[in-house]
């Protein structure tokens, strides 16, 4: 049994049979999409000699040039690393990782996400993800294998989807409204950091963690398509009332307001 819409990027991936060796991790556990962001070496013979008969699973690989790409019609992205970051998404551990993961796929695409192989993701990486998973390994020797991350990963998601299945047969219930794509909250956030410069909130000379703090915020929400859409309403109507000639104090009462 497959499990639709999980999609596993690789991102900056430098050694093919690493590439093979989670396309075979993948096939394991029923993840067949796999989104190899700027790999150094692929198409490799190495990575299809990993591969160990995940064969369909290199050979319907999609390479990108930057990870927006890889996560634009996602509706949850999850970063996966080494170590907590400073003011980054929050952090769970893989079960509880897995079991987000598979609520939302009925939603769109879900990405795992994963870094090169020595330095893991970057700060800028980890910021267009909702959530962090950390793999909890002996901190003695805390040093896990791509695959071997991919492997753990990919079997939680595997359990949870199969505790999901049972759950629907049982007559659980979907999500009401569609959650933003990851392409619709990049939006959101251009358009905060345009409409907070304009009114003089946001320095973009000096802009500190504000625009970090806010994507922290929202990722926590888990924000609906509708509520993106509200949210772009007010930057808009505020952009609008800091146009030359244009009154920014409050509006006068009106009758009716409860003000007189």
């Amino acid at each position: 049994m497959l499990i639709p819409h999980l999609r596993i990027v690789l991102v900056d991936t430098s050694h093919p049979g690493n590439i093979g060796a989670a396309a075979r991790a993948m096939k394991n556990m029923g993840v067949t999409e796999l989104v190899l962001v700027t790999p150094q070496q692929f198409p490799h013979p190495e990575a299809d000699a990993r591969a160990s008969g995940a064969d369909d699973v290199l050979a319907a690989a999609r390479v990108v040039a930057t990870l927006d790409a890889a996560l634009a019609d996602c509706v949850l992205a999850i970063a996966t690393t080494a170590r907590t970051r400073h003011l980054s998404a929050p952090v769970l551990e893989p079960r509880a990782v897995a079991e987000h993961a598979v609520a939302t796929l009925a939603e769109g695409p879900v990405a795992l996400v994963f870094g090169r192989e020595r330095t893991g993701l970057t700060n800028a990486e980890i910021d267009r993800c909702n959530l962090l998973a950390h793999i909890p390994t002996n901190p003695g020797y805390s040093s896990l294998n791509l695959a071997a991350a991919v492997q753990v990963m990919c079997y939680e998601a595997r359990l949870a989807w199969r505790a999901q299945q049972a759950d629907a047969a049982a007559g659980g219930s979907a999500r009401a409204e569609p959650l933003a794509t990851a392409e619709e909250l990049e939006a959101l956030y251009a358009h905060y950091a345009s409409a907070l410069i304009r009114i003089g909130f946001l320095d973009p000379d000096k802009p500190r963690h504000l625009m970090r703090r806010l994507r922290c915020l929202y990722h926590r929400a888990a924000l609906q398509r509708n509520e993106v859409a509200l949210l772009r309403g007010i930057l808009s109507a505020v952009e609008e009332r800091k146009q030359p000639g244009s009154k920014c104090g409050p509006r006068p009462p009106r009758r009716g307001d409860g003000n007189s």
